[in-house]
């Protein structure tokens, strides 16, 4: 007799359902010992029926099983992730390349280099692109002219102000050497006879009141 293929699907007869669950079960206990035995392979199975009632096989041991698996697992995750980013690191790395790649081009064509190819529409981007170059470096440079002038007129301001104060401190200075010569011939006259001798008159007087005068200083030979 031929069996028909079954559905996949739920049983809804109870009675069916657990009919089926315990061939089943007792086939994949046999299944999973087969394996085990024949191909010398480390196997553990756990099943819990729908009352919540544990079955359980392993050639090794469940626990021991369980954390070789666990292991397994975490050291499959960090490979995983290495695996992850190195991928990523090499579609990075091809998408610099490329975009450097590119940049090469744009910057031999900007020089005038390896443009027989290009066509009108290409030469007109290229062409206005060096014009906005052209004005961002004229701007830069008329920038930095302003500036130095700028500077060169606080130098010269500075240098005015400072010869200004120099002449103040200058003309204070003469000012008082005059004042000083003016008090101090105040009292004294000085002639010159026709042999170049030095006399000095004073304003001191000597004797009574009735009969002062004037004192001469004799010339010195």
């Amino acid at each position: 007799m031929v069996r028909g293929k079954t559905e996949m699907k739920r049983i809804e007869n109870a009675t069916s359902r657990q009919v089926t669950f315990s061939k089943r079960r007792n086939g994949l206990l046999k299944k999973a010992f087969e394996l085990s035995v024949l191909c010398d392979a480390e196997v553990a199975l756990i099943i819990f029926s729908p009352s919540s009632k544990l079955y359980e096989f392993s050639s090794s041991g469940i626990a021991k099983t369980i954390e070789r698996y666990q292991r397994r697992v975490k050291e499959t995750g960090v490979n995983h992730k290495r695996d992850d980013n190195s991928q990523q690191a090499r579609g990075e790395t091809y998408g610099l390349t490329k975009k450097i790649e590119q940049l090469e081009i744009s910057k031999r064509k900007l020089l005038g280099e390896g443009i027989d190819a290009c066509s009108i529409e290409e030469l007109q981007q290229l062409e206005n692109q060096l014009e906005r170059g052209l004005t961002r470096i004229r701007a830069k440079k008329y920038q930095l002219l302003r500036e130095e002038i700028e500077k060169l007129k606080e130098e010269e301001r500075n240098l005015i102000k400072e010869n200004k104060e120099l002449k103040e401190k200058l003309h204070g200075m003469g000012a008082i050497v005059v004042a000083s010569s003016s008090s101090t011939l105040s009292s004294a006259e000085v002639n010159m006879d026709d042999n170049g001798n030095m006399e000095v008159e004073t304003g001191l007087f000597i004797g009574p009141p009735e009969t002062r005068q004037s004192k001469k200083i004799p010339p010195q030979n």
